[in-house]
This record gives C-alpha cells, structure tokens and sequence, in this order.
C-alpha cells in the first residue's frame, strides 16, 4: 500500500492509496499544492505533466481564471502548457467521478487562453481516452479564449490548442497530456 499526500484548500492530510500493481486502472492520483494555488483555492494533480507546475505558480491568479472559465468545482489542475507568448492551455478536474475507473472516468476541463489579448482564429479540442467518445471543441476568433470543452472520461486524455494570425501563419499548433497516463 502507497500513502499520498492530498491537499485540498491548503489542508494537507495523508490518504492511503493502492499502487497501479495492486489496484489496476483505478488508482486515484493525489493532489498537491502549489506556490498561489491555496489562495486561489486550487491544487494539482500530483502526476500533472512536466512543467505544469511551473506554469501555474509563474501566474496564479491566470491559472484561476482559467479554471473559474471550467465551472464551479474545476479547481485541481490536470495539466498546463505555455505556448510562446502566443497563449497557455489549461486543463482542470473537478474532483468526482464519471464512472467506476477512477484513473479514466474523470471529468476533464480543457481552455486554451490567448496570451497576445488580440482577436486570433484559435481553438482548443478535447479528446478523452476513449476511441468510441466523439472529441469536443471549439474554434473560432476570440480575444480572451477558446472553450471551455468538457470530456466526462476525460483523464488520459488530450487537449490540443491551435492558433493562428490573420495572414494565415500557424502560431500554435500542440497537443497537452491530460495528467501522466501509461
């Protein structure tokens, strides 16, 4: 048996876990804090990918916004990628379950926000890790962001961000991990 630290609005307590070996796909992943987070009422997934942290502890309040654009509830962070200066995606859990794995069967928020804060063609499409679930999007020209769109099994899953200046050029064109998945 692992032991994980979850924290949840700055109150650290220890829960038990299985391991993958002991448990298969329904190992829960614990969540962590970071530097801002417990101000702005948020956590991270203690498994989110490379760099996310630094993401959000580099702007906080941005990481807030982001989840607060997902909905009441999306306050654990599953992932973030900064894009250049061209934008930032974010990707956010809000801490229930869609069906009994609880690795896959996690409600998924995604956002990808424009950084430049001029009006792009631009969109964020999400795909759970499911092949049988449609994947949901939203692209369009926005000055602030595209999204929010929603995977109810969501987690393994990816967020893929485009953007695009009005010549034609490709400014972003990426795929963001939704949490550390085999």
């Amino acid at each position: 048996m692992c032991v994980a630290a979850t924290a949840v609005l700055g109150v650290m307590t220890v829960a038990p876990y299985a391991s993958a070996a002991e448990s298969g796909a329904n190992t829960p992943v614990g969540t962590v804090q970071f530097a801002g987070g417990q101000a702005e009422g948020l956590a991270m997934a203690a498994n989110a990918p490379a760099g996310t942290k630094e993401i959000l502890e580099s702007n906080a309040v941005a990481a807030a916004a982001a989840a607060n654009v997902c909905g009441a509830g999306y306050t654990v962070s599953t992932g973030a990628a900064r894009y250049g200066t061209y934008g930032t995606a974010y990707t956010w859990w809000n801490n229930t379950y869609s069906g009994t794995n609880h690795l896959y069967d996690r409600p998924i928020c995604a956002v990808f926000f424009n950084d430049l804060g001029s009006t792009r063609y631009m969109g964020v499409r999400l795909a759970d890790n499911y092949t049988a679930t449609a994947d949901t999007q939203d692209f369009g020209a926005y000055s602030s962001y595209a999204g929010p769109v929603y995977q109810n099994k969501g987690y393994c899953g990816r967020a893929y961000s485009y953007m695009e200046e009005a010549s034609g050029k490709v400014d972003v064109d990426n795929y963001l991990s939704v949490g550390t998945c085999d």
